[in-house]
């Protein structure tokens, strides 16, 4: 069943118990962590950064951070997870719909990590895209497109409207505008109540150069 991804749907995602439990102590994502120690620290953008944990980790680690989401819900958990990770000073928070939001803002580190908006991914990825100030770096991490049952937090399959291939994100980053430094596919264990769960994720880190 194809899903919505509008702020109706994350506002009812993040009013769930288990969803603010979830960015409440939950780790970071491990490919924006091994992505960012790489970087010197600057301007960061967290383009859907729900409960804001990958967000906060940057903050923690010297970035000025921008975390935008379409979900208030989010956005509260995130602001107070800041404030107790003494991390306020580092964060801001910004209500917006990414398919319309148009940022005066460019980034260093522009991370998307699993963020699933109302229109089509791979669009999403490279709008996020244009937001890279030059010499910056564009992070994305998403659902592998897979039909074998891998799980996530937001339904028992990814559906395919939220699901990419790497091929497809490789090919939209222009070489004349981008230097793909990392395209990659990985599996892992995500711990659920009921059992071990995977998750097939692609990974890309690209820089911007012009």
């Amino acid at each position: 069943m194809a899903h919505s991804f509008d702020k109706n749907y994350w506002e009812q995602h993040w009013g769930q118990p288990s969803a603010v439990a979830g960015g409440h102590g939950a780790h970071p994502n491990p490919y924006v962590v091994d992505a960012a120690r790489a970087l010197r620290p600057g301007k960061a953008l967290d383009a859907g950064c729900g409960a804001g944990v990958e967000a906060i980790w940057l903050a923690a680690h010297g970035w000025q951070v921008t975390g935008a989401d379409i979900s208030g819900r989010a956005l509260a958990t995130a602001k107070g997870q800041a404030h107790d990770a003494s991390v306020a000073d580092m964060t801001t928070w910004i209500e917006a719909d990414l398919t319309s939001w148009n940022p005066p803002d460019r980034w260093d580190l522009v991370v998307t990590s699993y963020a699933h908006p109302a229109m089509p991914q791979l669009a999403f990825y490279q709008r996020i895209a244009q937001w890279v100030a030059p010499g910056g770096t564009l992070l994305i991490v998403g659902h592998r497109h897979h039909h074998s049952g891998d799980t996530h937090g937001h339904g028992s399959t990814p559906p395919d409207e939220a699901s990419v291939t790497l091929s497809e994100i490789t090919a939209s980053l222009d070489p004349a505008t981008w230097r793909v430094d990392t395209a990659e596919e990985h599996s892992r264990p995500l711990p659920t109540p009921g059992g071990d769960a995977v998750l097939h994720d692609v990974v890309v880190k690209a820089t911007r150069l012009t």
